[in-house]
């Protein structure tokens, strides 16, 4: 399937390098721009085999390989759509000028280049530089020794490859300079395979926060092997809760933080997690999948934390939070959602799956501040 797509989006990269091949007066301007469509179809094989099972790649190798392949890619993506209307009505146009239909060889190079300028940012620019979002929740009932507690929340690391331990170190300290009550992270800090799990643990622990850092699982972070990355984590101080919770004091009064497991391979147990509840104690829930906030809505869950949409990784610049690729996808797509008592925030992720770009949809270290609704 992704092979068939990837061949479809190079057809107008190919009708564009020929067309640029032969305005330079290159020999062979088809000859040239097959070549070159092959090699990127044949890379693109290279990159998904890797994607399957993330390992560790030199970094000049993934600086000037695979970065520039997804700008490559991206870019072709890019290019379809427009060439494709532009194919369909400009040929009326001419028709309609008393023109011989043409196809516009030439509009398939520029929207190619402007593809480049496009994906280059979204890769190299947008999904390195991260914002720190401060967001205010009211919660029903609050205990006022609780009013203004903070939650520093991460979630969809996706250290890998392409996104280094050094980014994870950064989004750590982001967190830590706002001198939360507790952190917590709220899956995928995986992309796949496990090789990285050491540098996923040396991030989680370089997390600090009055409470302790609490962590639960996505479904990322068993495309491999999940029980050695919660060893190393728990080796490093964060707590992973799997269906099980812990209450945090202040003086008298308490908040009950829990947490599911992954539920795309079924080892999430609601029930479980909310055993522990008391009579009159707010509960903080971490979900990964924030489907799950239909289920714990029922269940008076004052606040779901949750994440795996990343936004959608795309989205119409300016307009993130209401026009992005998740809504194609999620009902519960990002930011905040009230039903009732009960309150979903849906965190933007911080890394990347598939392509590694993002565009109208930043990375983000969020800041969650609870206070009495």
């Amino acid at each position: 399937m992704l092979v068939t797509i990837t061949t479809l989006v190079h057809i107008p990269f190919a009708i564009g390098v020929a067309e640029a091949a032969r305005r330079f007066g290159l020999p062979s301007p088809w000859g040239i721009s097959l070549g070159l469509t092959a090699v990127g179809i044949g890379f693109f094989l290279g990159r998904a085999r890797a994607g399957m099972y993330d390992r560790r790649r030199h970094p000049l190798f993934v600086k000037f390989v695979d970065i520039p392949y997804f700008i490559h890619w991206c870019a072709c993506v890019f290019t379809l759509v427009p060439c494709v209307v532009t194919t369909l009505l400009y040929p009326i146009v001419q028709l309609a000028r008393g023109e011989p239909p043409m196809p516009p060889a030439a509009f398939y190079g520029w929207t190619y280049a402007l593809g480049v300028v496009v994906a280059g940012y979204g890769i190299l620019i947008r999904r390195r530089v991260f914002k720190v979002r401060q967001i205010t929740v009211k919660i029903p009932d609050l205990p006022k020794d609780f009013e203004g507690f903070r939650i520093a929340h991460l979630s969809d690391l996706h250290i890998g490859a392409t996104t280094p331990r050094e980014w994870g170190h950064r989004w750590a300290r982001a967190a830590n300079a706002a001198a939360p009550d507790v952190t917590v992270v709220t899956g995928d800090m995986v992309t796949s395979g496990t090789e990285f799990y050491e540098d996923i643990a040396d991030v989680l622990g370089a997390l600090v926060a009055k409470d302790g850092t609490y962590v639960s699982m996505g479904n990322h972070d068993y495309f491999g092997d999940g029980e050695p990355l919660i060893a190393k984590i728990r080796a490093r101080g964060p707590k992973v809760l799997r269906n099980e919770g812990v209450f945090l004091s202040r003086g008298d009064a308490k908040l009950y933080l829990c947490a599911i497991d992954d539920t795309w391979t079924k080892r999430d147990d609601m029930d479980a997690a909310l055993a522990g509840r008391q009579d009159g104690v707010p509960t903080v829930l971490l979900a990964h999948d924030p489907e799950r906030f239909r289920t714990s809505s029922k269940r008076d869950v004052e606040l779901t934390l949750s994440g795996h949409t990343h936004g959608g990784q795309i989205a119409v610049p300016f307009l993130s939070e209401r026009l992005s690729l998740s809504h194609l996808t999620h009902h519960f797509h990002q930011g905040i959602y009230v039903k009732g008592r009960s309150t979903l925030y849906v965190h933007p992720g911080l890394g990347t799956t598939g392509p590694p770009i993002r565009l109208g949809v930043a990375p983000a270290v969020v800041i969650l501040t609870l206070t009495a609704a």
